[in-house]
């Protein structure tokens, strides 16, 4: 290497001043000399090349025309075999080269897709054999459809799309997308544009699944569902084409009718929002009145039910009454007679407020029931009318008031006549 830097050593204040290959020391310049000739740092080249050679005490009087030198044979392969050795070792360098993170490197040989290199320090052959080129995979890229940067700055001919009903919508949507990691070759070579590849294939997807439905399904509750349709069909678009493309999302940033017919569609929908809440409003009151008057019947039928129920019951435990009482009078009919008299009178004397007294065998004693004139006079002392007191049938004893009786006279006959004497003296 020594040899080498003495050659190629710009700093040496002997270049092209004849120093005969740096054998002798640097002539000092002289006054007035100036820089040398072409010809002077010619012929000290070439004594510097002779030199690396083998050549012994080359110089300018050996050679006096100074155009050439004759190396020895074997000085000159091993000067040309370390040169080509070196080269050799410069271009295999060349090949070496770092893929940064998330992107990946396309290696090509002739101009043919030969394999794809990750991320790392990587190698390859050098160039003009093999060459490299770098795409980054993990970029989200992002581009929009309809409208560039706001919703205002809209573009008419990408966002007006007919739907199923004849109408046009003003549609804006966003597409994120991003490579593959098997992708980068068809990114590159299956494709001249790949961004305006995407934007078409959105384009036309989209126009394609507003076409399909209805303008109100777009505007309102089909929104999401209409991104989704979308997606899907970009991607089999794209697929399809062979771009290594992956669509991420397809966001609907605004969808509307169009600015001459706004006015028009927005009472349109004020109409049909009215109409909404008056067919609520009708429901909500049908909710309400139809429940109470399933009640309402349910009960009467309840209540219709549990008296029929009733009348059965008492008409079947009537007639079994009857019929326990007819066997029972089978049996004894006289003692049955007596005890049905007994039990009606009982019957109809309970709530009476006169006092029947049987004279049949002239006993003028007068009954006097104290359990009635005493419940009698509460019922006088509750309503405040004035008490008598009547004669004690002891002495010092108060006995309560006894309300005037009409006394019954024995063997009276038509309307007053005693009821249970005359019973008896019929039978």
């Amino acid at each position: 290497m020594r040899p080498f830097t003495k050659l190629f050593n710009l700093n040496d204040p002997g270049w092209g001043r004849g120093n005969n290959g740096g054998s002798q020391p640097p002539r000092r310049p002289q006054k007035g000399d100036g820089p040398p000739d072409l010809d002077e740092v010619w012929r000290d080249f070439n004594q510097r090349i002779s030199g690396l050679f083998g050549r012994k005490g080359g110089g300018r009087n050996n050679n006096p025309g100074g155009g050439g030198f004759s190396p020895s044979p074997r000085g000159t392969r091993i000067g040309v075999g370390l040169i080509a050795g070196i080269a050799l070792a410069v271009w295999l360098a060349s090949g070496f080269f770092i893929v940064q993170e998330g992107q990946v490197a396309v290696v090509t040989q002739f101009g043919k897709y030969k394999t794809t290199a990750p991320a790392g320090f990587q190698w390859r052959l050098p160039y003009p054999i093999q060459s490299h080129e770098a795409v980054n995979v993990s970029q989200l890229r992002t581009f929009e459809v309809g409208f560039r940067g706001s919703s205002r700055n809209k573009v008419m001919p990408e966002s007006l799309m007919l739907t199923d009903d004849e109408n046009i919508v003003d549609m804006q949507f966003v597409v994120q997308y991003r490579l593959r990691a098997d992708g980068a070759p068809d990114y590159l070579f299956n494709m001249r544009d790949p961004d305006e590849s995407v934007r078409q294939a959105s384009e036309t997807a989209m126009r394609e699944i507003v076409g399909k439905q209805r303008m109100d399904f777009v505007l309102y509750e089909g929104r999401t569902q209409v991104a989704g349709e979308v997606q899907n069909l970009m991607q089999q678009i794209l697929d399809r084409y062979r771009t290594g493309i992956q669509v991420s999302t397809v966001a609907i940033q605004n969808v509307q009718p169009p600015e001459q017919v706004q006015a028009a569609f927005d009472d349109a929908v004020k109409a049909g929002q009215d109409r909404e809440r008056q067919i609520n409003e009708g429901q909500a009151y049908a909710n309400q009145v139809v429940p109470l008057a399933r009640g309402q019947a349910s009960r009467m039928l309840e209540q219709a039910e549990g008296y029929r129920a009733k009348v059965v019951g008492d008409a079947t435990g009537d007639a079994a009454r009857f019929t326990s009482i007819v066997a029972e009078y089978q049996k004894a009919p006289s003692l049955m007679r007596e005890r049905m008299y007994l039990e009606t009178m009982q019957q109809v004397f309970q709530n009476a407020s006169k006092v029947m007294v049987d004279t049949q065998n002239g006993n003028n004693m007068i009954y006097l029931p104290l359990d009635k004139i005493v419940q009698q006079s509460g019922k006088d002392a509750g309503k405040g009318a004035p008490t008598t007191n009547a004669p004690s049938s002891l002495p010092g004893a108060s006995q309560p008031a006894v309300p005037a009786m009409p006394r019954p006279t024995v063997g009276q006959t038509g309307a007053g006549a005693n009821t249970l004497t005359r019973d008896r003296a019929a039978r």
